[in-house]
Protein backbone atom coordinates (compact mmCIF):
# COMPACT_ATOMS: atom_id res chain seq x y z
CA UNK A 1 0.00 0.00 0.00
CA UNK A 2 1.44 3.26 -1.06
CA UNK A 3 2.89 6.02 1.33
CA UNK A 4 1.34 8.70 2.13
CA UNK A 5 3.78 11.86 2.09
CA UNK A 6 3.20 15.16 4.43
CA UNK A 7 6.13 17.27 4.84
CA UNK A 8 9.36 15.33 6.43
CA UNK A 9 7.01 12.56 7.64
CA UNK A 10 4.57 10.12 6.86
CA UNK A 11 2.14 7.31 7.53
CA UNK A 12 0.80 4.25 6.43
CA UNK A 13 -2.74 4.48 5.99
CA UNK A 14 -3.27 0.66 7.25
CA UNK A 15 -1.62 2.17 10.67
CA UNK A 16 -2.67 5.52 11.44
CA UNK A 17 -0.16 7.54 13.59
CA UNK A 18 -2.10 9.60 16.48
CA UNK A 19 -2.16 13.14 16.28
CA UNK A 20 -0.24 13.36 19.96
CA UNK A 21 2.63 11.76 18.17
CA UNK A 22 3.39 14.61 16.20
CA UNK A 23 3.57 16.95 19.19
CA UNK A 24 4.82 16.85 22.55
CA UNK A 25 2.53 17.20 25.40
CA UNK A 26 4.24 20.82 25.92
CA UNK A 27 3.99 22.06 21.82
CA UNK A 28 -0.53 20.58 21.70
CA UNK A 29 -2.39 22.81 20.40
CA UNK A 30 -5.26 24.15 22.98
CA UNK A 31 -8.99 22.77 22.40
CA UNK A 32 -11.07 25.49 21.27
CA UNK A 33 -13.58 24.22 24.17
CA UNK A 34 -11.08 23.67 26.99
CA UNK A 35 -13.43 24.96 29.70
CA UNK A 36 -11.33 28.56 31.41
CA UNK A 37 -9.49 27.90 34.56
CA UNK A 38 -11.15 28.84 37.66
CA UNK A 39 -8.98 30.74 40.28
CA UNK A 40 -9.15 31.79 43.88
CA UNK A 41 -12.30 29.68 44.62
CA UNK A 42 -14.69 31.90 42.99
CA UNK A 43 -17.45 31.34 40.52
CA UNK A 44 -18.80 33.33 37.46
CA UNK A 45 -22.48 34.30 37.15
CA UNK A 46 -23.84 33.62 33.74
CA UNK A 47 -23.09 37.61 32.74
CA UNK A 48 -19.88 37.08 33.65
CA UNK A 49 -19.46 38.84 37.11
CA UNK A 50 -18.06 37.18 39.90
CA UNK A 51 -19.88 35.93 42.72
CA UNK A 52 -19.07 35.39 46.19
CA UNK A 53 -17.73 31.58 46.53
CA UNK A 54 -19.73 28.64 48.85
CA UNK A 55 -16.97 29.43 51.71
CA UNK A 56 -17.03 33.50 51.94
CA UNK A 57 -20.99 32.57 51.80
CA UNK A 58 -20.59 30.67 54.52
CA UNK A 59 -18.65 33.32 56.38
CA UNK A 60 -20.94 35.95 55.91
CA UNK A 61 -23.87 34.13 56.73
CA UNK A 62 -22.62 33.51 60.15
CA UNK A 63 -21.27 36.87 60.52
CA UNK A 64 -24.76 37.87 60.39
CA UNK A 65 -25.84 35.41 62.80
CA UNK A 66 -23.36 36.58 64.87
CA UNK A 67 -24.69 39.98 64.65
CA UNK A 68 -28.28 39.09 65.13
CA UNK A 69 -27.31 37.49 68.61
CA UNK A 70 -25.46 40.29 69.69
CA UNK A 71 -28.66 42.74 68.76
CA UNK A 72 -30.68 40.43 70.80
CA UNK A 73 -28.82 42.59 73.65
CA UNK A 74 -30.02 45.81 72.94
CA UNK A 75 -33.13 47.44 74.20
CA UNK A 76 -36.27 47.70 72.23
CA UNK A 77 -36.04 51.58 71.39
CA UNK A 78 -32.37 51.10 70.39
CA UNK A 79 -33.41 48.29 67.79
CA UNK A 80 -36.41 50.61 66.81
CA UNK A 81 -33.23 53.62 65.67
CA UNK A 82 -31.11 50.91 63.48
CA UNK A 83 -33.13 51.31 60.84
CA UNK A 84 -34.21 47.45 60.06
CA UNK A 85 -37.48 46.43 58.93
CA UNK A 86 -40.43 45.20 60.68
CA UNK A 87 -40.36 41.88 60.24
CA UNK A 88 -36.20 41.66 61.11
CA UNK A 89 -37.65 43.61 64.06
CA UNK A 90 -40.24 40.84 65.10
CA UNK A 91 -37.98 37.81 64.71
CA UNK A 92 -35.50 39.76 66.68
CA UNK A 93 -38.05 40.31 69.70
CA UNK A 94 -39.54 36.56 69.80
CA UNK A 95 -35.60 34.98 69.91
CA UNK A 96 -35.56 36.58 73.81
CA UNK A 97 -38.43 34.82 74.78
CA UNK A 98 -37.75 31.27 72.79
CA UNK A 99 -36.09 28.59 75.59
CA UNK A 100 -35.60 25.51 73.79
CA UNK A 101 -31.68 25.48 72.39
CA UNK A 102 -33.33 23.73 68.89
CA UNK A 103 -35.90 25.92 68.68
CA UNK A 104 -33.60 29.03 69.06
CA UNK A 105 -31.07 27.28 67.00
CA UNK A 106 -33.71 27.42 64.02
CA UNK A 107 -34.83 31.31 64.75
CA UNK A 108 -31.60 32.39 64.44
CA UNK A 109 -30.67 30.64 61.42
CA UNK A 110 -34.64 33.13 60.80
CA UNK A 111 -32.54 35.80 61.67
CA UNK A 112 -29.80 35.47 59.88
CA UNK A 113 -31.37 34.72 56.46
CA UNK A 114 -33.51 37.75 57.21
CA UNK A 115 -30.84 39.99 57.77
CA UNK A 116 -29.08 38.95 54.27
CA UNK A 117 -31.75 41.10 52.48
CA UNK A 118 -31.34 44.21 55.41
CA UNK A 119 -29.60 47.31 55.93
CA UNK A 120 -27.44 46.00 58.96
CA UNK A 121 -24.53 49.05 58.55
CA UNK A 122 -26.19 50.78 61.31
CA UNK A 123 -26.47 47.74 63.66
CA UNK A 124 -22.84 46.98 62.87
CA UNK A 125 -22.11 50.42 64.41
CA UNK A 126 -24.08 49.99 67.60
CA UNK A 127 -22.71 46.38 68.31
CA UNK A 128 -19.28 47.76 67.67
CA UNK A 129 -19.59 51.03 69.81
CA UNK A 130 -21.92 48.57 72.96
CA UNK A 131 -18.52 46.43 72.46
CA UNK A 132 -15.53 49.17 72.62
CA UNK A 133 -18.00 50.45 75.90
CA UNK A 134 -17.18 47.09 77.49
CA UNK A 135 -13.72 46.61 76.71
CA UNK A 136 -13.11 50.38 78.07
CA UNK A 137 -15.29 49.64 81.51
CA UNK A 138 -13.09 46.46 81.92
CA UNK A 139 -9.76 48.12 81.55
CA UNK A 140 -11.21 50.99 83.92
CA UNK A 141 -12.31 47.97 86.16
CA UNK A 142 -8.59 46.45 86.06
CA UNK A 143 -6.99 49.74 86.61
CA UNK A 144 -9.01 50.69 89.72
CA UNK A 145 -8.14 46.99 91.31
CA UNK A 146 -4.51 47.91 90.60
CA UNK A 147 -4.76 51.61 91.58
CA UNK A 148 -6.96 49.20 95.12
CA UNK A 149 -3.68 47.06 95.82
CA UNK A 150 -1.44 49.20 95.32
CA UNK A 151 -2.88 51.89 97.89
CA UNK A 152 -2.69 49.00 100.49
CA UNK A 153 -0.09 47.74 99.74
CA UNK A 154 2.64 51.21 99.64
CA UNK A 155 2.19 54.39 101.53
CA UNK A 156 3.49 56.83 98.52
CA UNK A 157 0.42 55.02 96.52
CA UNK A 158 -1.81 57.71 98.17
CA UNK A 159 0.74 60.99 96.62
CA UNK A 160 1.11 59.05 93.43
CA UNK A 161 -3.23 58.87 93.44
CA UNK A 162 -3.57 62.27 94.30
CA UNK A 163 -1.23 63.70 92.42
CA UNK A 164 -2.84 62.22 89.28
CA UNK A 165 -6.33 63.29 90.29
CA UNK A 166 -6.17 67.01 91.72
CA UNK A 167 -9.40 66.66 92.63
CA UNK A 168 -9.42 63.79 95.18
CA UNK A 169 -10.30 64.49 98.90
CA UNK A 170 -6.46 63.04 100.54
CA UNK A 171 -7.32 63.05 103.59
CA UNK A 172 -11.07 61.20 102.84
CA UNK A 173 -8.65 58.91 100.85
CA UNK A 174 -6.32 58.00 103.76
CA UNK A 175 -9.38 57.42 105.86
CA UNK A 176 -10.21 54.72 103.53
CA UNK A 177 -7.04 52.59 103.06
CA UNK A 178 -6.65 52.81 107.03
CA UNK A 179 -9.47 51.02 106.80
CA UNK A 180 -9.39 48.62 103.94
CA UNK A 181 -5.34 47.65 106.02
CA UNK A 182 -7.24 46.90 109.24
CA UNK A 183 -9.38 44.86 107.60
CA UNK A 184 -6.99 42.92 105.31
CA UNK A 185 -4.97 42.22 108.22
CA UNK A 186 -7.91 40.10 109.95
CA UNK A 187 -8.72 36.46 109.28
CA UNK A 188 -10.35 35.82 106.19
CA UNK A 189 -13.30 34.44 107.66
CA UNK A 190 -13.48 37.82 110.27
CA UNK A 191 -13.02 40.06 106.76
CA UNK A 192 -16.64 42.18 106.24
CA UNK A 193 -15.18 43.73 102.88
CA UNK A 194 -16.66 46.81 103.16
CA UNK A 195 -13.70 49.04 103.41
CA UNK A 196 -12.29 47.67 100.34
CA UNK A 197 -15.47 48.30 98.48
CA UNK A 198 -15.79 51.65 99.84
CA UNK A 199 -12.15 52.01 98.29
CA UNK A 200 -12.74 51.12 95.31
CA UNK A 201 -15.84 53.30 94.83
CA UNK A 202 -13.52 56.33 95.61
CA UNK A 203 -10.81 55.11 93.21
CA UNK A 204 -13.51 54.79 89.74
CA UNK A 205 -15.71 57.81 90.61
CA UNK A 206 -12.57 59.57 90.47
CA UNK A 207 -11.33 57.65 87.44
CA UNK A 208 -13.75 58.15 85.78
CA UNK A 209 -13.88 62.30 86.34
CA UNK A 210 -10.47 61.92 85.73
Amino acid sequence: MAAAWQGDDYHNDASPVPLAHHFPMSERPASDHAAPAVQGGDERSPSGLERPSKTRRKIASHELQSLGVALLELGDDQLASLGLDERLLDALREARGIRSHEARRRHLQLIGKLMRSADVELARTAIAERQLGRARDSLALHEAERWRAELIADDDATTRFAREHADADLQQLRALVRSARKDAAHAPEQRNGRAYRELFKFIRAHEHDG
